[in-house]
């Protein structure tokens, strides 16, 4: 693989990038709203956990209890 190949996929992804945002004049809220209407429209499953998502690092401590001292 060169160089030029992946650069050339590169430029692609954000041509096509650049086309959708012009599309929707710059709003992700309009992106996205696009994208759950065509997804309600395909009528294809989509998988869903059934537990919700969970914190995957130890939340920090604070430092107020490490000045017990």
């Amino acid at each position: 693989m060169t160089y030029s190949n992946s650069d050339s996929v590169i430029n692609q992804i954000h041509q096509t990038r650049e086309e959708i945002s012009e599309r929707f004049g710059g709003s992700i809220a309009a992106i996205a709203e696009d994208a759950e209407r065509r997804q309600l429209e395909s009528k294809r499953l989509i998988w869903k956990s059934n537990k919700p998502n969970s914190v995957l690092q130890p939340k920090p401590v604070s430092l107020s209890l490490n000045r017990l001292g």
